[in-house]
């Protein structure tokens, strides 16, 4: 069979999968990160009131998690769209294309500011990167120049300034996009202030310093952010990591940990001055567009001025927006099927 056959054959093979899946389901199905879910399970709830269609079902499965299962294949059987809390990694590219999935739309939707919270009724806070890191780490440098487990159990023990409080955090499994990003813009960069790192080159650094404590004191709380919520929410002395939107929802009972002096606030986020902040994705598979009922419509409502735009719903839920350049630029490659570029 020469090429040109072969390669009729396969975008037939991949057509009729997709084809395939109008006949087996008539619901979009979404999964992908916990900070997204929101966002998407507010645009699947318009989406439904207005079309009077059945509303897509909606998955937190964390950003890895979502690119695993998304990536699995085109049809029936696979979810059309997944969030991430970052950007689709090369590898998660190259598995795409290897299960068939060659086509697919990114969308930047807006910012995000990776928050770390208290109750409202345990103490106010101020962390630098630095501490931050020397709190969570699984290992800092000792007194002999050498790398040993943590030994810090208290806040006050990394910093006299701190409160004399156990060190207690919940946040996110490795499998999630708000662990990616934390680890890269505060333990990464936490690190690097301290001299014993400073000479080390980048994979080293990464080494050496993305490894969590596992000693009880950081706890791996799931995918579920809502449940860090819960755990602060009965003990005032414990601090918990998630996206901006779950600090923003329950703002009457939690309130921010400043980073280096300053909160997540939709400007701070948005200006790039609170220092972990980050851009937040859905990716759709294109091959879905015309054989499940519906997706292209709950695209053009994701995407929408009433959404997406600075007084947007998708907004009064805690996403920070785009410029109105990028937004326009997003919904326009969302809507037409811009093919993303693969990742470098």
């Amino acid at each position: 069979m020469n090429k040109t056959l072969i390669g009729l054959a396969t975008v037939a093979v991949v057509s009729a999968a997709a084809s395939g899946a109008a006949h087996a389901r008539d619901r979009i199905q979404v999964v992908g990160s916990s900070t997204v879910f929101p966002y998407s399970q507010a645009a699947a709830e318009e989406f439904a009131n207005k079309s009077g269609k059945p509303a897509p079902v909606v998955e937190s499965t964390g950003t890895g998690g979502g690119m695993k299962i998304f990536c699995q294949g085109v049809g029936p059987d696979h979810p059309d769209v997944t969030g991430a809390s970052r950007a689709m990694k090369k590898s998660e590219f190259e598995l795409c294309a290897k299960n068939g999935v060659t086509d697919v739309s990114e969308a930047l939707i807006g910012y995000d500011g990776l928050s770390i919270a208290v109750s409202r009724k345990g103490k106010d806070m101020d962390l630098t990167k630095k501490q931050i890191f020397l709190a969570l780490a699984a290992q800092v440098p000792g007194k002999d120049g050498k790398l040993i487990a943590n030994p810090y159990k208290n806040w006050k023990e990394i910093d006299t300034s701190l409160p004399d409080l156990k060190i207690q955090v919940f946040g996110p499994p490795p499998t999630s996009g708000t662990r990616d990003a934390f680890v890269e813009l505060a333990m990464r960069e936490g690190c690097k202030e301290i001299d014993f790192y400073k000479k080390m080159e980048k994979k080293d650094i990464k080494a050496n310093c993305d490894r969590m404590r596992q000693d009880g004191l950081f706890v791996e709380a799931g995918e579920n952010d809502n449940l860090i919520v819960q755990r602060l929410n009965t003990d005032p002395t414990a601090l918990g990591i998630f996206g901006y939107s779950f600090l923003y929802e329950n703002q009457d009972n939690l309130k921010a940990v400043k980073v280096a002096g300053v909160a997540p606030v939709a400007d701070t986020i948005a200006d790039g001055s609170y220092g972990i902040s980050r851009p937040i994705f859905f990716y759709v598979k294109n091959a879905h567009r015309r054989a499940i009922p519906g997706l292209q419509d709950f695209l053009k409502e994701y995407v929408s001025a009433e959404a997406m735009g600075k007084n947007g719903y998708l907004i009064e839920r805690g996403l920070v927006p785009l410029s109105d350049a990028k937004f326009k630029e997003v919904q326009a490659a969302v809507l037409g099927g811009t093919k993303m570029a693969a990742p470098k």
